[in-house]
């Protein structure tokens, strides 16, 4: 007798049981020319032992005795079989093969999709696993470690708001991907920094072109990489199917078709590892900039949509999607179901197509488009209804495509976000009088004294080592806090680097007391001015104390050469 364990691994109790009956009725009908496993309920009465008075005939009697036998022996091989299923859970566990369960639903239409698993290995790192994936890329079975994530620098960061997915390529000209991260960090305050996950997904197997971006990253970016706020990951060098065999459609030449199947699969790797991260998932790219202030824009927005399968931030392509974390599974598997047929852009507005539209509506509209030329434009109409209320545009958009080469060799690409606006370079605020002074040369119009009364960002050339920025007040003010920032959104490179916040108290002897105190925090670098703070990581700010007041004047101060521009797009003096 043959059994299939694939039965017992998708039955329930009641399939167990149903097995179980079969099993223990083909035991018994190699004892007799019965077959027992016609549905006898011997218990409920509608055939009992032959009592004193009944008319029940033998052979009745003879086939009642058997099914108690067969159900005896089948409540036995049930207990069985109940007990291997038990062992192949155990075992699928140790393995941590996720089988197909059904999730909770995320909305009253969602698709049952099925659980991706991350795990442990022995090194520490983790990996994600997915059953199905091994149907739509069957070469992934010759490797175990195949979906192995590389994580080449992070902290295991989990539990945030938002999660920004960005692969990056090699690309035959420039790279964007440092000026990208600079502007998605510019202008996040210490809670947004914590609240937020940045993974860099390499989507190269070349270890020293992972190792090179890595580095680069680790130098512009320490204090982010150290708390956790930068991932940068590769894939496994087994991880990309040949790309030979594809075949060439919509016009698409053969190196167009290899590129947008390996976008596919790296934008699926991306989204599996980042699926249990954070509460929402972001797409981006590796040359965009970011409009200031778009971590709470897309937080706020987010929370305030009830029913949505993807939100769009930009209108460009697969740009500034998001994702609620617990439909990536469902998302990444239907990328790669279909990865060597269609863009990613048109395949996610499929992913629409068949939630919500009706293809009987499409399919009469074909028949009557002849007679009723509108008809089909009516259904179509329809449809783009259906699809809107599963994915909610904000406006204004909030990243805007800036890359001119495309990681598509020899492909330029002068995509702009027609919504994206005017960013806000600078930020104005009503500062005290003062009289100004640098010995900063600043470029074109972006002087200080446009600067300080809200026209204009400050932009000076390279400082050395002994400049500053000096604001004398007209008469000692009170000054209740400070605010440098440096860099803006589309320069954010240019920050002032071991700068010092220092000021001159009207009151010489509490300046004195305070600059020679035992125990005081303060630092007098000369005779008149104190230390009070330092610019860190491109911005200055706190409170002055009462001792120190009032002001009469305010400086920033340069202790060492720097390799480039300095740029103030915020000054606010606050009294």
């Amino acid at each position: 007798m043959h059994f299939s364990l694939l039965s017992v691994h998708t039955a329930s109790s009641g399939g167990v049981w149903a097995l179980g009956c079969l099993w223990g009725a083909a035991l018994l009908s190699t004892h007799t020319h019965l077959h027992p496993c016609t549905h006898y309920e011997a218990d409920r009465g509608e055939i009992s032992p032959k009592a004193p008075g009944s008319t029940v005939r033998p052979d009745l009697q003879t086939l009642y005795q058997r099914l108690l036998l067969a159900e005896e022996l089948g409540g036995q091989v049930s207990r069985d079989l109940s007990s291997l299923l038990e062992e192949l859970r155990n075992t699928s566990r140790a393995a941590n093969i996720s089988h197909p369960i059904s999730s909770t639903a995320t909305t009253s239409d969602s698709i049952p999709t099925e659980k991706i698993r991350q795990k442990t290995d022995h090194s520490g790192q983790q990996t994600f696993v997915q059953p199905n994936i091994y149907l739509y890329m069957p070469h992934l079975r010759q490797h175990p470690d195949s979906l192995l994530p590389n994580v080449v620098l992070g902290q295991g960061r989990r539990g945030v708001s938002l999660v920004l997915g960005i692969p990056t390529v090699k690309r035959e000209k420039q790279n964007y991907l440092v000026s990208t991260l600079r502007s998605l960090l510019y202008g996040l305050t210490t809670l947004q920094q914590q609240d937020l996950l940045i993974i860099v997904f390499v989507a190269e197997t070349d270890s020293d072109y992972v190792g090179s971006i890595a580095e680069s990253i680790r130098k512009n970016f320490s204090r982010e990489v150290q708390s956790g706020l930068l991932e940068v990951i590769s894939p496994s060098q087994y991880y990309y199917p040949d790309f030979s065999g594809l075949r060439e459609t919509f016009g698409d030449s053969k190196d167009r078709v290899k590129w947008r199947t390996k976008q596919n699969l790296d934008y699926s790797f991306l989204m599996l590892y980042a699926q249990d991260k954070g509460t929402y998932y972001v797409q981006l790219e590796d040359d965009v900039v970011a409009k200031a202030g778009y971590f709470n824009a897309m937080k706020t927005f987010a929370n305030q949509q009830q029913q949505w399968l993807y939100l769009e931030f930009s209108q460009l392509g697969f740009i500034g999607k998001m994702f609620q974390s617990r439909d990536l599974p469902m998302i990444a598997e239907f990328f790669l179901m279909f990865h060597r047929d269609k863009p990613i852009d048109w395949l996610l507005d499929h992913i629409l197509w068949v939630k919500v539209c009706n293809p009987e509506k499409d399919a009469y509209a074909l028949l009557r488009f002849h007679q009723r030329g509108d008809l089909a434009v009516c259904v179509c109409k329809d449809c783009n209804k259906q699809k809107a209320q599963l994915r909610h545009r904000y406006k204004p958009s909030l990243f805007q495509h800036v890359g001119l080469h495309s990681s598509l060799s020899g492909k330029l690409q002068q995509l702009k976000d027609k919504d994206f606006g005017q960013q806000s370079l600078f930020q104005a605020h009503s500062n005290p009088a003062a009289e100004l002074s640098s010995s900063l040369k600043h470029y074109q119009q972006h002087s200080l004294e446009r600067a300080y009364r809200g026209q204009d960002f400050f932009w000076a050339l390279t400082p050395s080592h002994g400049d500053y920025i000096l604001f004398n007040f007209t008469q000692p003010i009170h000054i209740s806090r400070y605010l440098f920032r440096s860099g803006n959104i589309e320069t954010s490179g240019d920050k002032f680097t071991n700068t010092t916040v220092e000021v001159l108290p009207s009151n010489a002897s509490a300046r004195d007391r305070l600059a020679t105190g035992s125990s005081s925090s303060y630092k007098a670098p000369d005779e008149h001015f104190i230390t009070i703070g330092a610019f860190e990581n491109g911005v200055a700010e706190g409170e002055i104390e009462e001792a120190l007041q009032p002001i009469s004047a305010l400086r920033l101060v340069v202790h060492s050469d720097a390799d480039v521009w300095a740029l103030l797009s915020e000054i606010h003096i606050a009294v």
